[in-house]
């Protein structure tokens, strides 16, 4: 869909001029040590017409909160971002900054963009709504690291809250470890990095050489596919689309933190069984999601989805292997 600009870069600045002033540092610092642990990367609901249902991206919101997940984070690719229009996910934004007012999980906010001045303007609606944190896909208009250098330090005159540099998802370019470092020297709100390129946990363990300063937190995503080798090596977290299985992700990081490896590792093989079958059965999670009556409608922009009688009792039989993890 087409986005129409709201609101100039300019504009924006000035806007937040008038915003009640917080001191950057107690900012910060209020929100560093709780980047960690399980941030689900939220779903985006449809109605049975195809627009976004807000009443379902809310109950999705306290359902997470219900699971005893660490955070939100929406929308990124999992949320079908590219698919949702400008005043879409505005609109989401201020659902979410709503909805998760009082349920001690961090928020997230979503404001990539193709360029840095359609960034700009996701990002000055974000930060007039207070969230924990903001994530950023590099922009595919970017043709180098010093492009995508100053896309972020923009990014950074309009928040000193956290930002997550996603590794993937935006020009062929490698964004190093040399440069993710020297980004959060430059930037300290950029020493928080979502991890997904090349070879990840190479690069994970790169990075954790440059912990706690600059870089503060590493998390993984792929569906939280790798998470297991992830937490075992000292990562802080993982940052994928799984509200459907947001309480088995919750348990996954109660188990690790209380130093449970064989319950852990079990939790873990029982989330894998069903994660393999996305391959097998196309929009399986949806159909997780209306199952367990977080959303009314199995929608979805990337194509509609159908389930025979056979693919049903597949993921029934798959997902009553969870049964041990998941709340009531």
């Amino acid at each position: 869909m087409a986005n129409t600009p709201l609101l100039t870069r300019r504009q924006a600045l000035i806007a937040l001029s008038s915003l009640p002033f917080l001191p950057a540092r107690n900012l910060f610092a209020a929100t560093e040590n709780r980047m960690r642990g399980a941030l689900m990367i939220l779903s985006t609901p449809y109605t049975e017409a195809g627009e976004v249902d807000h009443e379902d991206l809310a109950k999705e919101v306290q359902f997470c909160a219900r699971c005893g997940v660490q955070g939100l984070v929406w929308p990124q690719n999992s949320s079908e971002q590219r698919y949702l229009s400008q005043e879409e996910r505005i609109r989401g934004f201020e659902v979410l900054a709503e909805a998760n007012r009082g349920t001690g999980m961090v928020l997230v906010l979503g404001v990539q963009a193709e360029d840095t001045a359609g960034m700009l303007e996701y990002a000055a609606i974000a930060e007039g709504l207070e969230p924990d944190g903001m994530i950023a896909i590099p922009p595919t208009t970017a043709q180098s690291l010093s492009d995508i250098r100053d896309y972020y330090a923009a990014l950074c005159e309009i928040t000193e809250r956290p930002i997550f540099v996603q590794t993937s998802g935006g020009p062929d370019i490698e964004l190093t470890i040399d440069f993710l470092v020297a980004l959060a020297r430059e930037f300290p709100q950029c020493g928080y990095i979502k991890e997904e390129y090349g070879r990840v946990h190479e690069r994970m363990l790169a990075l954790q050489e440059y912990q706690p300063d600059p870089i503060r937190s590493i998390f993984g995503a792929t569906l939280g596919r790798g998470w297991l080798y992830e937490m075992r090596i000292g990562t802080d977290g993982v940052m994928t689309g799984g509200a459907m299985y947001a309480d088995v992700y919750a348990r996954m990081w109660q188990l690790y933190e209380q130093g449970d490896e064989a319950g852990l590792r079990d939790c873990y093989a029982r989330l894998l069984l069903i994660q393999n079958l996305d391959n097998l059965i196309p929009g399986v999670r949806l159909y997780v999601m209306q199952k367990r009556g977080i959303f009314k409608t199995t929608r979805s922009r990337r194509g509609d989805y159908s389930f025979s009688p056979q693919q049903i009792a597949e993921i029934e039989y798959r997902f009553e292997a969870l049964k041990p993890y998941l709340i009531s």
